[in-house]
């Protein structure tokens, strides 16, 4: 499919929508929400050869980092702010950066996304090297943020992943692991914070919980290495080292849980004494 044509942009299957009932709404959309996981389906090869690269960069003590626009940028900083919680590893170790700074995360920032030379400058504030991968994030698959910062990348022999939802875009072609998920038109013509936006949420769910088990951070199927940051959570870690030891009590689980910091030290220290 050529860049001219994307399916990003297609006419949706669906018109006079705004003569629809609540009812016929709401089952188009999830009529059209149900193709998302079908159709990463199809790209689990491509994912998975982009998670193996990003864990040997990480366990040789390189970044993990995402650049992206609008949706895509704001799904990448939730992605990688839920990392340290969930999995107990250093605020710096996944790197997210939106076009448009911070204030883009809850404002559209005019023209950011159009900048071909900016992501590459907002990279350079990190120091980024070739030590680390960088991971564009743009559903159209042009966006110039996103298309320059890869570019710039790959001119460094910085290693290059992409996540974009047409065929044979733009930012594949800079990306030395490109994903590409070709979900149809959007509900709403052009509305990519739909089915798009969706898909790749999937996708970093995928690849950072991949690359996390991948590092040691899970234990069976626990969350042996989560920040404690609530009641649900030290609640969960309590009953988590009582299944992993032979402690009856809950307080004193709780209580080498607040010690210890995590599940996974806290069992650690009970099996050594």
């Amino acid at each position: 499919m050529s860049n001219s044509i994307r399916t990003t942009e297609a006419d949706s299957l669906y018109n006079d929508i705004e003569k629809m009932s609540t009812s016929e709404l709401l089952k188009n959309i999830n009529t059209e929400d149900q193709k998302v996981a079908i159709a990463i389906e199809k790209s689990i090869q491509s994912i998975e050869k982009l998670v193996d690269a990003i864990a040997d960069k990480l366990k040789n003590g390189g970044r993990l980092f995402y650049i992206g626009a609008g949706t895509s940028g704001r799904l990448a900083v939730v992605d990688a702010s839920e990392c340290p919680p969930t999995y107990g590893v250093p605020e710096d170790l996944v790197i997210a950066i939106i076009a448009g700074g911070k204030e883009a995360m809850f404002h559209a920032v005019e023209n950011a996304e159009d900048d071909l030379e900016q992501a590459w400058l907002d990279l350079k504030a990190f120091d980024v090297n070739e030590q680390d991968i960088v991971i564009g994030i743009a559903a159209s698959g042009t966006t110039p943020y996103v298309l320059g910062g890869l570019q710039k990348c790959q001119d460094q022999n910085i290693l290059t992943g992409s996540i974009s939802c047409n065929y044979n875009s733009l930012i594949s072609s800079a990306a030395n692991f490109p994903i590409e998920v070709d979900l149809g038109p959007e509900f709403i013509t052009g509305s990519t914070r739909m089915k798009s936006g969706t898909a790749q949420k999937l996708i970093l769910n995928m690849i950072s919980t991949s690359v996390m088990v991948k590092l040691g951070r899970i234990e069976g199927n626990k969350m042996v290495n989560m920040q404690l940051t609530n009641q649900k959570l030290i609640a969960r870690g309590t009953q988590m080292i009582m299944q992993q030891t032979n402690i009856s009590d809950d307080a004193t689980a709780e209580s080498l849980l607040k010690k210890y910091g995590s599940v996974k030290k806290a069992v650690e220290s009970v099996k050594k004494s």
